[in-house]
This record gives structure tokens, C-alpha cells and sequence, in this order.
């Protein structure tokens, strides 16, 4: 029995009591449906030596081999992994095209008595539709920038926003990082087809008919690219500006970058990354706060000498029109409360 993907809200309410990708872990890290669960019945190691043996050997050798291979891994799959599932069960299974590793594991579990279904096309389909939704496409929905200088607490606001109620897209959450030369949270980004999955199942969260909150970004964060159809989005998408002044934000900078101040090597070696830009004295001068621990005022020479120029060179050429104008204050909890609430009110 073979299921025909049409669009992630389809999926899921196609029934489906687990998904499970039984390619390789290599294929699942890159990339993989929305809520798959990984039971790959050929490893990394195990896939690259049947393909070399179907291409410099013999196709029925390498089928051979895969084949054992396959009923081995999937019985582990189902001593270790499966056993629990009543005779109700109905998982989705695919692999790269709905091809044999997929079919050969759903025909087992079948064999069982579970209702098991292969994805007609297997992790392909998605793809398309992730490279239709993103690049062949414009987004369904309207976007609003959440912009202003760096400090002004805009991804803390995103979050209250949206647990307002407010329809959000936090880019740097999905991209697992912070957007500017500090760089990564914690953990490695994901890859740029695994990034592209999670806009497209945020995206399918969303109400049309309402406004998504974004904050304004360059067209990269860190390694990841933002695809087409989001970044034509943003960047003619109206502006809600927060503002805040330099000692409040150099306040909050250095709280919320509390761990990047802790790790001193780390964080030298990033400041030193800016001596092109910056020129060897002002880095220089910035090294000397981080070496006495002074994290506010270091905060407060990156704010004057990095960050508000790069962002002023930015908005010089950005023509969109502001909807608000919105001082976020101290940037305290009352105060980011208040200006989520601002926010809010200003998408409609």
C-alpha cells in the first residue's frame, strides 16, 4: 500500500501512528520528515559497500547482500524497537525513492499484521515540496520584521510575543544560532536541507489570514542561507523597530552573553575575527575588557564601534515603511512585557 504525500497538514492527519525512515543515519541527520524516527536497515558502512559492490561487481550480488542486510537490521529494529505496538498499529516507512529498503521493510512488518504503508517516492517527494514551497513559490502568508539595533532584546520579544499569541518565526532558534559574530547556541547548526525542513513545517502552523513575526535578519545565519521566497519576505516586509538606548543595551548584552564571557579563548578568538573590520587597536582595547572581566563595557564598545554602524550602513538603503516605533526601555522583564505586548498590538 502506497501513500501519496501531497502537503505536511495531509500527513498528519492522515493517521499515521509513527513515521519511520529506515535510511541510513547519514541520509536521516541531513534531512528527514517532520517526526520520523530513524531505523535504518542499512548503516553508512553498509550502504556504501553494497553500492560499490552493485556498481563494480554485479547488481544480483549487491541485491543479495542488501537483502540479508536489510531482514538482519529490521528484525533488530522490531526485537528492540517495535515490539510493543498492537495489532493496530499503522507506521509510514520510507527511505530515498519508496524504493526497495523501504518496501522490503513495510512488506515485513505487514507479514506481521501491522498496516504499514510506504511513502510513494519516499524522502524525494518531501523534498520537492520543501523546494517548491521555498524556492518556487511565494511564502502564503504576510511578514512583518521585527527590526533595531543590536541589544534591544528582539529575539527575547519573539518568544513573548508569541507566547502572547502571536504568530512567529524564530530564525535563529531553527538555525541554532545568534544571528551576528557570536555566533552559534549551543550545539552545531543543522544542515541546510534540515534547515529548510523546519521553516517548511513552521510554516504549515501558521494561519494565512494572520501577520508572521520575523526578526530582520541578513540574508545568513551563520553558515545557513535563508532560501528565496522567505528572504524576498523580509525584505519587503514593513518594520516594527524596537529602540533602547546604549547603556541599557550593553546591560543586556552582557547577561544574555554570559556564557560566551565565560569562555574567554573562545570569545578572543571571535573579537579577533573583527580586526578587518575593526582595525588591531579598537580590537585591541576590546581584548583588554575581556581580560579584566569588564563584559558591560566591552558590550558597550562593540554597540558603538561594530554593531550600530553595521547596522545603520544596512537600513540606509531599506525603504520599507516602519509601522511603530516601540522604546523597549530598560530592557528588563516588566519592560519586555510591555513591549511585546506593544508589538502585538501593532500586528493587527
Amino acid at each position: 500500500m502506497g501513500y501519496p504525500f501531497t502537503d505536511l497538514p495531509s500527513l498528519r492527519a492522515a493517521g499515521f501512528d509513527t513515521i519511520i525512515d529506515v535510511r541510513s543515519p547519514a541520509e536521516y541527520a541531513e534531512d528527514h520528515i517532520p517526526g520520523a524516527l530513524s531505523m535504518p536497515v542499512l548503516s553508512d558502512a553498509e550502504r556504501a559497500t553494497v553500492g560499490t559492490i552493485y556498481t563494480q561487481e554485479s547488481p544480483f550480488k549487491a541485491r543479495k547482500i542488501g537483502a540479508a542486510l536489510v531482514a538482519r537490521n529490521a528484525a533488530s529494529h522490531i526485537e528492540t524497537k517495535l515490539m510493543h505496538h498492537d495489532g493496530g498499529w499503522r507506521p509510514l516507512v520510507y527511505c530515498w525513492r519508496g524504493g526497495q529498503r523501504s518496501g522490503s521493510f513495510a512488506s515485513i512488518l505487514q507479514q506481521i499484521g501491522w498496516r504499514a504503508a510506504v511513502l510513494e517516492g519516499g524522502y524525494r517527494t518531501w523534498r520537492r515540496h520543501v523546494v517548491a514551497s521555498l524556492y518556487d513559490a511565494n511564502l502564503p502568508f504576510r511578514v512583518v520584521r521585527l527590526d533595531g539595533y543590536t541589544g534591544t532584546a528582539k529575539t527575547e520579544v519573539l518568544k513573548r510575543v508569541a507566547a502572547m499569541g502571536g504568530q512567529v518565526l524564530d530564525l535563529e532558534g531553527l538555525a541554532c544560532h545568534r544571528g551576528s559574530i557570536l555566533g552559534d547556541v549551543e550545539g552545531p547548526q543543522p544542515a541546510q536541507k534540515g534547515f529548510e525542513t523546519a521553516l517548511v513545517a513552521a510554516f504549515a502552523d501558521f494561519d494565512p489570514q494572520r501577520p508572521v513575526l520575523v526578526e530582520a535578519e541578513s540574508a545568513r545565519i551563520g553558515t545557513l542561507r535563508l532560501p528565496p521566497a522567505l528572504w524576498v519576505a523580509m525584505r519587503q516586509a514593513p518594520r516594527i523597530a524596537l529602540e533602547a538606548g546604549v547603556a541599557a543595551r550593553a546591560r543586556y548584552l552582557a547577561a544574555i552573553y554570559a556564557d560566551l564571557v565565560a569562555d574567554r579563548d573562545g570569545l578572543s578568538r571571535r573579537l579577533d575575527g573583527l580586526r578587518t573590520l575593526a582595525g588591531h587597536a579598537v580590537v585591541d582595547s576590546w581584548q583588554a575588557l575581556l581580560s579584566a572581566g569588564a563584559s558591560e563595557a566591552l558590550a558597550r564598545g562593540l554597540i558603538e564601534r561594530h554593531y550600530d554602524a553595521a547596522y545603520e550602513r544596512l537600513r540606509r538603503e531599506d525603504e520599507t515603511p516602519v509601522l511603530a516605533r516601540i522604546d523597549a526601555g530598560a530592557l528588563d522583564p516588566a519592560a519586555l512585557d510591555t513591549t511585546a505586548r506593544a508589538v502585538l498590538a501593532h500586528l493587527g
